[in-house]
């Protein structure tokens, strides 16, 4: 009788001490729910400044239907079977005007799914990326965050852009990053299949 009473009287301070451990993690999930938010908002905003820096504010598209927006594109090209549009914003002027999007494309990379925030401007030209996750291989893959590659995206032209071991790169290519061509291939795929989503919008507000 006593070897039970110990077992229940055991077990009983396990369950206090896992209801306590709970109550304790809940109460710090909850008190730093809004930092955590906050944080992450400003990430967004700082990955958005990034590709438009001439806007003043970003506004998230109102009628945007991300379903609808993936398999439009995913329509436009096998090769976007596993892309995803997930976000868009309007990049606004100081005055409220349109400056052009800011859309968000998760693809398929190396070490699996890398999400980037393009900006378009209203007439088509893309201002570069900036990749908010990404989970590729350190000093290969990851150098898709880097300037040498990333800058090659500015200033082009909505179209259909190509990756390219040569040196220098030709009209429409993209030089790909050294012993890292599978991340290349899937950051320019993100690209094109950004620029079809944004021919969508009709080029941009008026």
């Amino acid at each position: 009788m006593s070897n039970a009473k110990a077992i229940f009287k055991d077990a009983m301070i396990l369950t206090a001490i896992t209801l306590v451990a709970g109550f304790l993690l809940g109460l710090v999930f909850q008190v730093t729910a809004a930092p955590r938010e906050q944080a992450a908002k400003a990430q967004t905003e700082a990955a958005y400044k990034s590709v438009f820096a001439d806007a003043s504010s970003f506004e998230d598209k109102k009628d945007f239907d991300g379903d609808a927006a993936t398999k439009l594109v995913q329509k436009a090209d096998a090769d976007y079977a596993t892309v995803k549009i997930t976000g868009v914003s309007e990049a606004k002027g100081s005055d409220g005007k349109t400056l052009g999007y800011v859309i968000t494309v998760v693809t398929k990379s190396y070490g699996g799914d890398a999400t980037l925030a393009m900006g378009v401007t209203n007439e088509g030209v893309l201002n570069g990326y900036s990749i908010t996750d990404i989970s590729d291989t350190p000093g290969l893959g990851m150098k898709a965050k880097e300037a040498k590659f990333m800058d090659q995206f500015k200033n082009l032209a909505a179209g259909t852009l190509k990756v390219t071991k040569s040196s220098p790169a030709g009209d429409g290519e993209i030089e790909a990053i050294s012993g890292a061509t599978i991340t290349s291939a899937a950051v320019i795929r993100a690209v094109n299949a950004g620029f079809v989503y944004f021919q969508s919008l009709g080029g941009g507000a008026k």
